[in-house]
């Protein structure tokens, strides 16, 4: 009986041994993915992240790999594959607060693709949820996020708005929305007055060139239709005045939109490059 006893008491130090030797090497084998991670070489961290997953299927950590496999294929711009990881580790969260962190990385990675109704829809989700009173203000700063990136700042700039310590954003993103020109009332400047739409984003010498040509044709039309020469006066008002008229506000719609472009990317440039805050 005693012998057994100690059998026992062997076989009961021995699994206690392995399984604190096991752990040992998955927190080893843990830090020097993590290590990796921070010295920015992702695919290797990717690597050793995916070989945690395989060998510790059981781990109570399996989240914070999936989470840190996600923020490595973000850091290499693979956003498709950070989101279907994120969503990896959202399934395997245990808490609610590891659910909205998760969510947020999702969120954060779709404003980044410019899915932007992806991002909207899921921050409406996270907004509506009850279990998350108090992270209204974080759910406005990433809904403000996402309109920058499908370039409606006037929206972004309402959104910033309703969060205290966002006041730098909303400025910067009213500032730029003033910035860009109308389309439509580009357009439509060109259709009541031909070049008018040219002079109004600028482009002076376009706007007196659509001017002239358009002044010419009609003139022509016209004098041609008051001689009785209807069919010179439907050939010039239908091939040339027409397509002078046409392309006058097509190319005032042209200039608008890369003026605007223009805008964007330089105020996209100064959010990349000179805001400090936390980015998507």
């Amino acid at each position: 009986m005693r012998c057994f006893n100690r059998l026992i008491v062997f076989v009961i130090l021995i699994f206690l041994t392995c399984s604190s030797f096991s752990q040992t090497i998955y927190e080893n084998q843990f830090e020097l993915a993590k290590n990796l991670m921070g010295k920015k070489k992702y695919f290797d961290a990717i690597t050793e992240f995916k070989r945690l997953i395989f060998f510790e299927k059981d781990s109570g950590n399996i989240y914070s790999n999936y989470s840190l496999l996600g923020d490595c294929y973000k850091a290499g711009a693979k956003l498709d594959e950070s989101i279907y990881y994120y969503t990896l580790s959202e399934i395997n969260s245990k808490t609610s607060e590891q659910i909205y962190d998760a969510q947020i990385k999702i969120i954060r990675s779709n404003i980044l693709r410019r899915t932007t109704n992806r991002a909207l829809t899921l921050l409406d989700s996270l907004e509506a949820n009850k279990n998350y009173p108090d992270k209204i203000d974080e759910i406005n700063y990433w809904r403000g996020w996402a309109f920058i990136f499908s370039d409606d700042w006037e929206a972004a700039s309402a959104e910033f708005s309703k969060v205290d310590s966002a006041k730098q954003l909303e400025e910067f993103c009213r500032l730029t929305d003033n910035k860009l020109y109308s389309v439509l009332l580009v357009k439509a400047m060109s259709f009541v007055l031909p070049g008018l739409g040219q002079f109004y984003t600028g482009n002076y010498v376009s706007g007196i060139i659509s001017f002239a040509w358009n002044v010419l044709w009609g003139y022509t039309a016209i004098k041609a239709f008051a001689a009785d020469r209807v069919f010179d006066g439907l050939m010039v008002s239908n091939f040339l005045w027409f397509r002078f008229y046409r392309g006058n506000f097509e190319n005032a719609e042209k200039f608008a939109e890369a003026d605007n472009l223009i805008e964007t990317n330089n105020a996209l440039k100064w959010l990349q490059n000179e805001f400090t805050g936390t980015k998507p």
